[in-house]
């Protein structure tokens, strides 16, 4: 005859060791927890492919922006933060680059003003539309030239310094996983 304390036991050590995996996998497939997202900035799903724009440069993580026709304060406010957050990556500022696509139409005075920016690149692109990027944002371009978030720049500069502390932590955790760039 069987021992009662040995079913117990048995039953006990089926709880403690089986109970846990099946409320794992239930909760898993049914989204019963808020799955964990550290980026700050809006992540792009699928990315976005800028590589034909970007051909013949140097792999490196890059904060893109595209510059308007008409350079507004979102402009300035987004050529502000992308050379702020360059500079505020330190030594690890030779991994990555600040860089602002310009077409034919691009406004050619704040093209002019850019110079006050030393660390802020320029690149001429075709005057054809520029692949699916959103204007009055700054992207991050892994080193696969794939854009991969983006920060909707705001009008008012405050607003905008702030989002730039969301850029600056996104670049760092990216620069920090990565080995390439």
């Amino acid at each position: 005859m069987s021992n009662p304390a040995s079913k117990k036991t048995l039953i006990i050590m089926v709880a403690v060791f089986v109970l846990p995996v099946i409320l794992a996998k239930l909760a898993l497939e049914n989204d019963w927890f808020n799955q964990g997202a550290t980026n700050k900035g809006a992540l792009l799903q699928p990315t976005i492919d800028v590589s034909s724009h970007l051909e013949g440069t140097e792999p490196k993580w890059r904060l893109l922006y595209v510059l308007p026709e008409n350079c507004d304060a979102i402009c300035e406010n987004a050529l502000f933060s992308i050379n702020q957050v360059w500079l505020a990556l330190g030594k690890e500022s030779d991994r990555a680059q600040a860089l602002v696509l310009f077409t034919g139409k691009s406004d050619v005075i704040a093209l002019e003003q850019l110079s006050e920016y030393a660390n802020v690149h320029t690149l001429s692109v075709s005057d054809a539309p520029i692949t699916n990027l959103k204007q009055q944002s700054v992207y991050i371009v892994d080193t696969l030239n794939n854009a991969m978030l983006y920060y909707q720049i705001d009008s008012d500069r405050s607003t905008a310094v702030m989002e730039s502390r969301s850029m600056l932590a996104d670049i760092k955790k990216l620069l920090k996983l990565s080995r390439i760039g």
